[in-house]
């Protein structure tokens, strides 16, 4: 039988993520390979998988391309791990799912509201969701302190915290589509969940983002909160997402949960909520191997875990 393997686009450095499949490889019986994909012939990742395929940009890969190169390779299931990736390959889901080549991604129109924060929020304010007011015009908002970011793509880039009036409107001339919203003391949630085949919520991790750099949490502990937990899932039900997702918010001094956005991938501090049970890649696997993973059931840890980020050094023999 043919290996029945899968491919991780985007690599970079994501060691940590890369180290999360492999186990969930490891743990079916398919003798499956981990093959990791970046346009950066050198790129770290490259040193933690199977085999690395130097891959073309994303812009310049063409369909027929990736189906040609999964065929060879045996790959049944495509992890796209980069925001600058996600439309492509869900504008193509169908495309490749017909060549028996699963994606771990939402359809197109759940993966644009996503990484539109004027449209996510247009979206799932009106459907009473309680998400943080957004707007491109600064004079719709009321309040002292404001935050201002990039209207598309990773929720980090160049974002502008905490300013008054008149410094939100200068950095906004520094951004290419500068949105603009509340500034909201709280503390900092992230919700990571897997929603399978069937566009049903499997399980939830909510945890909290402790120290955050760069946008990416490097001190996270699990928590658990009812009320977190049902409302994310039933705006990724409405929202119609798969695979795994990951909202982000605000939990205020009130108690009050604040929506900021939704990442529709895997994130940089996710790995925590496979600990405490969200078994992302290997119900993923299982579902391109299309196997009803109801009898692989979501089975939450129960104490609490936390992560911390630091860099290790891999030595290899030359």
């Amino acid at each position: 039988m043919m290996q029945q393997n899968v491919l991780v686009t985007s690599i970079s450095k994501k060691v940590p993520l890369l180290q999360a499949v492999k186990y969930a490889l490891q743990k079916s019986d398919f003798n499956a390979i981990l093959i990791g994909g970046d346009a950066d012939s050198k790129c770290t990742g490259k040193y933690f998988v199977d085999e690395f395929w130097h891959m073309p940009k994303i812009t310049n890969l063409e369909i027929e391309e990736l189906v040609r190169y999964c065929k060879a390779k045996g790959i049944v299931l495509i992890l796209p791990t980069r925001d600058g990736e996600l439309l492509y390959f869900a504008r193509h889901k169908e495309q490749l799912e017909e060549q028996g080549i699963h994606v771990m991604i939402s359809n197109e129109r759940a993966v644009t509201i996503c990484l539109d924060k004027q449209k996510f929020y247009d979206e799932l304010s009106a459907c009473g969701y309680p998400v943080i007011t957004t707007t491109q015009d600064i004079e719709q908002l009321e309040g002292e302190r404001y935050v201002v970011k990039e209207r598309y793509g990773a929720g980090s880039q160049s974002i502008g915290l905490d300013l008054l009036r008149e410094e939100a409107v200068a950095h906004a001339k520094h951004l290419s589509s500068p949105i603009f919203q509340p500034y909201i003391e709280g503390e900092e949630v992230s919700v990571d969940m897997y929603i399978d085949a069937f566009s049903q919520v499997k399980g939830v991790i909510v945890r909290k983002r402790e120290l955050v750099v760069h946008g990416e949490s490097q001190v996270s502990t699990t928590f658990r909160h009812q009320e977190i937990e049902e409302l994310c899932a039933q705006m990724a039900s409405d929202m119609n997402l798969y695979g795994h997702v990951i909202f982000q918010g605000l939990l205020d001094e009130d108690g009050m949960f604040h929506v900021i956005e939704c990442n529709p991938r895997f994130g940089g501090a996710s790995s925590l909520s496979l600990v405490a049970g969200l078994d992302s890649f290997y119900w993923c696997y299982l579902e391109a191997l299309k196997k009803n993973i109801t009898y692989y059931p979501f089975v939450r840890s129960e104490g609490e875990k936390k992560l911390v980020r630091y860099a290790c050094d891999l030595i290899i023999d030359v």
